[in-house]
C-alpha cells in the first residue's frame, strides 16, 4: 500500500540498516523522512546561508562529482568553503543509500550535488519550471530510458522547515493523465537530437515522462484537487525519495542540500514497481526505445 512519508528515527548517517516495509515505501514513490538527522555544518559553514550565494544567472548552485562548484559567487576562501561542504555532503548522501539499499550501490551513478540557497516561496518561474506545482521529474534535454532519479535532501535552515506536498501516488495520477498524452513520434525524437535539443535520442518513455509532468503542472484543477499530503521538513533534517516517481512540490523553504543519483530500473528490489514498469504495464506493451 503506498505511503506518502514513513519516518524513520535515528541521527546517524552511518551504519543505517533497512528492512522490507521501508524498501517497498520508497520503490512505490514514498519519502523516507529521517527528522533527526542533520548534515552538521561547521561555524565558518553557517557563513555560507545566505541567498546571494547564488550567481543570479544560475538556478541553482551546483557541483559535478568530478569538478569544482558552479553557480556560486563569492571569495575564494568561501567558494572553497562551499566545495568541500558540498563533497562531504556527497559522501554522507552516498553512505546512507548504499548501506541501506545494498542492492543499488554497485550500479548508481553519481550526478551533481546541489546548494538551494533561495527562498521557494518568493522566487518567479514560469509554470513549467515552477516547482510549487505537484510534479515528478523528469529532464526535458537529457533523455534517461527509464533510469530512476533518487535524491537526498537535507534543509540546512535552523529556523524554518521546509514545505512540501507529497500527492497520491505515481499509478494513480498516470491512469487519470495517459489518456491525454499523443502518440510518441520517432522521427520528432531524431529531430530534436539532430537539432542538439536533446543531447539524445528520447525513447517513448521519455515522451510519456514529460507529457505527465507538464499535464500535471498546466492542470490548476488537478493542482488545487489532488490529494496531497503536507510534509514539514523540520530544521537539520533529511529525506529520500525516487522524484521521477514521488509526486511533489516545494511550497516553501530557503537553504537545502540535494544529492542525486541514477541508477538503471532493473536493479531496484521491485523493477515492476518502477515509473517504466508501471507505464509498460499500463500500455500493455513495452515501450519503444525503453525496457526493463
Amino acid at each position: 500500500m503506498y505511503q506518502p512519508i514513513v519516518e524513520l528515527s535515528g541521527a546517524e548517517w552511518a551504519g543505517r540498516e533497512s528492512n522490507d516495509d521501508v524498501i517497498q515505501a520508497l520503490e512505490q514513490g514514498g519519502v523516507l523522512y529521517f527528522p533527526g538527522m542533520a548534515f552538521e555544518m561547521s561555524a565558518q559553514e553557517q557563513r555560507l546561508l545566505r541567498a546571494d550565494l547564488r550567481d543570479p544567472k544560475a538556478r541553482n548552485i551546483s557541483q559535478p562529482a568530478r569538478g569544482v562548484v558552479k553557480g556560486a559567487t563569492g571569495t575564494p576562501e568561501e567558494l572553497e568553503l562551499l566545495n568541500a561542504m558540498m563533497r562531504r555532503y556527497r559522501h554522507q548522501a552516498l553512505q546512507l543509500v548504499n548501506e541501506m539499499f545494498p542492492r543499488y550501490s554497485a550500479h548508481l551513478r553519481i550526478e551533481p550535488t546541489s546548494y538551494r540557497p533561495t527562498e521557494v516561496a518568493s522566487r518567479v518561474q514560469s509554470w513549467r519550471a515552477d516547482d510549487r506545482r505537484l510534479h515528478v521529474d523528469a529532464f526535458p534535454s537529457r533523455p534517461n530510458r527509464g533510469e530512476r532519479i533518487l535524491r537526498v535532501f537535507s534543509n540546512l535552515n535552523p529556523q524554518q522547515p521546509r514545505m512540501w506536498r507529497v500527492g497520491e501516488s505515481f499509478e494513480a495520477m498516470a491512469q487519470q493523465f495517459l489518456p491525454l498524452i499523443p502518440a510518441f513520434r520517432p522521427w520528432e525524437a531524431r529531430l530534436l537530437r539532430s537539432l542538439r535539443i536533446t543531447k539524445s535520442l528520447r525513447s517513448e518513455y521519455d515522451h510519456m515522462m514529460l507529457q505527465l509532468h507538464d499535464h500535471m503542472k498546466r492542470d490548476l484543477r488537478y493542482q488545487r484537487e489532488a490529494p496531497r499530503t503536507v510534509a514539514a521538513f523540520a530544521p537539520g533534517s533529511t529525506w529520500v525519495c525516487f522524484s521521477d516517481q514521488t509526486l511533489h512540490a516545494v511550497d516553501s523553504g530557503q537553504f537545502m542540500l540535494e544529492q542525486t543519483f541514477f541508477m538503471p530500473p532493473q536493479h531496484q528490489y521491485r523493477p515492476d514497481q518502477s515509473p517504466l514498469g508501471i507505464l509498460t504495464r499500463l500500455k500493455g506493451r513495452e515501450l519503444q526505445g525503453a525496457r526493463l
